[in-house]
């Protein structure tokens, strides 16, 4: 005679993993929703104060700011104190591709706009001279020569190495003021500092 041993404890009950299921699924919904509305410009999710959630999308944006200009610094450098309102405006209702993409992404929309920087032009036509870029996919390296063109600045890419064939045009530069003499102080500023 055997005897039927007592099934083994499988866990939780059906009910019990119906539920957990459940559970999870609407965190992971309620998660997705505050994701959507701090960083790609959604809707502020039901139960969250405005205020704290505002605060924190203007801080991921300034942190994504920085990381854009690690990648792009002649264009940051270039928009100069307007960097940082030029990408939150541009970046606001967007979400990131990375660093290199939203930057690349930025130069492209400034250029359409006629409002990149002479410097800024020069990085993104060396870029695009150096690698493929279509906006959808991964920037790759260019293979064959290949030459680019942004804001009148012309780079050349040829075996790997890229050259600025032709710089951007800059604004021409305000003459310095002089003293009382006619003459530029040393500094190029039309007020003289001693001691």
């Amino acid at each position: 005679m055997t005897s039927a041993s007592p099934p083994a404890d499988t866990g939780p009950s059906v009910a019990g993993d119906r539920a957990s299921d459940a559970r999870t699924g609407r965190l992971a919904e309620r998660q997705a929703e505050l994701v959507a509305a701090l960083v790609a410009g959604g809707p502020s999710p039901e139960g969250f104060a405005p205020a704290p959630l505002a605060a924190t999308r203007a801080a991921l944006l300034r942190k994504r700011a920085g990381e854009v200009a690690r990648h792009w610094p002649l264009l940051a450098a270039g928009l100069g104190a307007g960097w940082s309102s030029t990408f939150a405006g541009w970046a606001a209702g967007r979400p990131t591709a990375g660093s290199l993409r939203d930057g690349w992404d930025l130069a492209r929309a400034l250029r359409e706009r006629g409002a990149l920087p002479p410097a800024g032009a020069e990085e993104l036509a060396a870029r695009e001279a150096r690698l493929r870029y279509d906006g959808c996919r991964a920037p790759s390296p260019r293979r064959l020569p290949a030459m680019a063109r942004a804001g009148g600045a012309v780079a050349v890419q040829i075996a790997g190495r890229v050259r600025l064939l032709r710089p951007a045009p800059r604004p021409p530069a305000a003459r310095p003021a002089a003293d009382g003499d006619g003459a530029p102080d040393a500094a190029g500023s039309a007020v003289w500092i001693s001691d």
